[in-house]
């Protein structure tokens, strides 16, 4: 509990042995409950995160939102909810950082910037920068938000989280929370964080072209879409 807030953890993994354990050791104290959401590992990545003091919930369906949902179903608390990728490529000790705008009311949710902050060489591939850009800037031109990173490691009170409706169940995730946070008026903001080459092979992502291809797609026809649906109902209304 972080000044009498209670703090969850989420944490998707697909086959990260060689690194849960050391994301979850590096959580600071302070937090209440720590998720892992198992989405399919083949490896002792389930033995390990439990081990290392983690609840794991299993997500059959693959997919990162699929395993986001399946952690925010979980819950047991109700305060602010982070969400953290399982690879070690975050720091997640620098989570005060991302919490207390929540806490002194500054902010509803955080994102962590890694394109803006210290991203070791190599940490961040060009396909994954240029998507960055291309994404932040395409929210800029929609709906007026500045942007720089569609970063994984974010903070978001539970009540913010419940109103943005959540559906994305894929690559789609962490945009669709973006786009509804300025659609729906939720106060955001970015802060600097860094980042480092994940630990233990590539990124299932942006390591291979079929990933970056599919999660391009579907970044960019999430954001159209959005902004397809939101002119149109602003006409609606107007």
């Amino acid at each position: 509990m972080r000044d009498n807030t209670p703090v969850s953890v989420i944490i998707p993994a697909i086959n990260e042995e060689a690194a849960i354990g050391k994301v979850i050791a590096d959580i600071p104290g302070w937090v209440d409950e720590i998720i892992v959401v198992d989405n399919g590992s083949t490896d002792a990545t389930v033995q390990v995160a439990r081990q290392a003091g983690a609840r794991v919930l299993h997500e059959p369906e693959r997919g990162y939102g699929a395993a986001c949902l399946t952690g925010i179903a979980s819950l047991e608390h109700r305060g602010i909810v982070v969400f953290l990728d399982g690879d070690y490529s975050d720091y997640p000790e620098e989570m005060e950082q991302l919490v207390e705008p929540i806490l002194s009311g500054a902010a509803e949710m955080v994102i962590g910037s890694r394109a803006a902050g210290k991203a070791e060489r190599g940490a961040l591939t060009p396909q994954a920068r240029f998507g960055n850009w291309l994404a932040c800037r395409l929210m800029r031109w929609f709906w007026g938000v500045n942007y720089t990173d569609l970063g994984p490691f974010r903070a978001i009170t539970y009540e913010a989280l419940q109103a943005l409706e959540m559906k994305d169940r894929n690559f789609g995730w962490t945009v669709e929370m973006q786009i509804k946070a300025a659609q729906r008026g939720v106060k955001a903001i970015e802060i600097l964080v860094r980042y480092r080459k994940r630990s233990g092979g590539k990124s299932k992502v942006s390591g291979n072209l079929r990933g970056v291809i599919g999660a391009g797609y579907k970044i960019l026809a999430t954001i159209f879409s959005a902004a397809v649906d939101w002119y149109f109902r602003k006409r609606k209304y107007a």
